[in-house]
């Protein structure tokens, strides 16, 4: 095993000592799977330069129903968490005081109305003037109209979905009182999310042309590959930032609105050292990986850690060499070195 180890390093620096001469540039590559199982070679690797920035997720379709009747909230048939339609009725406020206006209303239609008729009739004959019909037809619209706004009114009773989606907050109870214009529930729409980020103004000019992003969710580690950006064409006069809006694909899992997120801008591309997080061990302020020498003995060796990158790797600022050989399983590295037997002993 050790012979094949030090053919195959022997073979590597040979490949790499042509190419040098040739004058050509390697290709970049991630972790391939080599002779020794659970280990890989560290490599460079060509990479995404950017830089993140701190943002907050925001629904693209979200309503705050409010009360368009004063009442007492009678009753209440939703709550936080719940998928509502467009149009299912949210809750329902007392309207007495609002059907008294309407019933009133409604008899000043009747009354406004029978009186043009006769009007009407009485011009025909000759008996009124054209003024006076002018005067019973204006009174006719006027109560078509008060009546309308009272029906208005009367529906603003029952509270309806504006959108289809799932109820953020209920902010009121059975039994308070709704006032005109006092917040009743708020929807959003969770096929829609986006992405809120300020970019500083010097960046600007380097995300003008086609700007690439991803978000990073850091609870989960998951990354999210951004649809569309925009760029609002104003700066902000007091932090002299300008807003991003990052649009997410539908129905990402584990993102809600109000949540913290990191948007990482594209700029360019360079080459970097990464490793693999399963490599990576932590103990207390100590971030390590184990080393493996050319008889496979394990070494634990302290690294300094970056930013993630590509989603999956992480990048190494110091602590471990491009063409050095690690651990993917850094427990059972560590347990026989302990025991004492190296793994190239198998």
């Amino acid at each position: 095993m050790n012979q094949s180890i030090r053919l195959l390093r022997k073979g590597t620096l040979l490949l790499s000592a042509l190419v040098s001469l040739a004058g050509l540039q390697p290709a970049s590559f991630s972790f391939a799977a080599d002779t020794v199982p659970g280990s890989v070679v560290i490599q460079l690797r060509e990479v995404d330069l950017g830089f993140p920035v701190e943002a907050t997720v925001e629904a693209v379709r979200q309503a705050t129903v409010a009360a368009q009747v004063a009442g007492r909230v009678l009753e209440v048939r939703v709550d936080a968490g719940q998928r509502v339609k467009q149009g299912e009725v949210l809750m329902r406020i007392d309207a007495r005081e609002a059907a008294g206006s309407d019933a009133a209303a409604k008899a000043t239609l009747v009354q406004a109305r029978a009186a043009y008729e006769r009007t009407r009739n009485l011009h025909a004959q000759k008996f009124v003037s054209q003024a006076a019909l002018d005067q019973a037809a204006a009174a006719w619209k006027a109560a078509e109209g008060s009546a309308a706004a009272s029906g208005a009114g009367l529906s603003h009773g029952t509270v309806t979905a504006p959108i289809t989606g799932l109820v953020a907050e209920r902010h009121v109870e059975v039994g308070e009182m709704a006032a005109l214009g006092k917040p009743l529930v708020t929807i959003f729409d969770p096929k829609g999310l986006r992405v809120i980020a300020s970019l500083p103004q010097y960046k600007l000019a380097e995300l003008k042309n086609a700007p690439r992003a991803r978000i990073e969710i850091p609870e989960t580690g998951k990354w999210v590959d951004v649809q569309r950006i925009e760029i609002l064409p104003t700066v902000d006069v007091r932090s002299h930032t300008a807003t991003a809006r990052l649009y997410l694909p539908e129905n990402v899992a584990g993102v809600v609105p109000g949540a913290y997120v990191r948007a990482h801008f594209t700029v360019g591309q360079t080459k970097k050292i990464t490793v693999p997080p399963v490599a990576v061990i932590r103990r207390g302020e100590v971030t390590a990986v184990y080393v493996l020498d050319e008889k496979g003995g394990a070494h634990l060796r302290q690294i300094r850690l970056g930013e993630a990158v590509a989603g999956s790797e992480l990048e190494v600022l110091a602590g471990i060499n491009s063409g050095e050989r690690i651990s993917l399983t850094p427990l059972k590295s560590g347990i026989e070195l302990k025991a004492g037997s190296p793994a190239a002993a198998r």
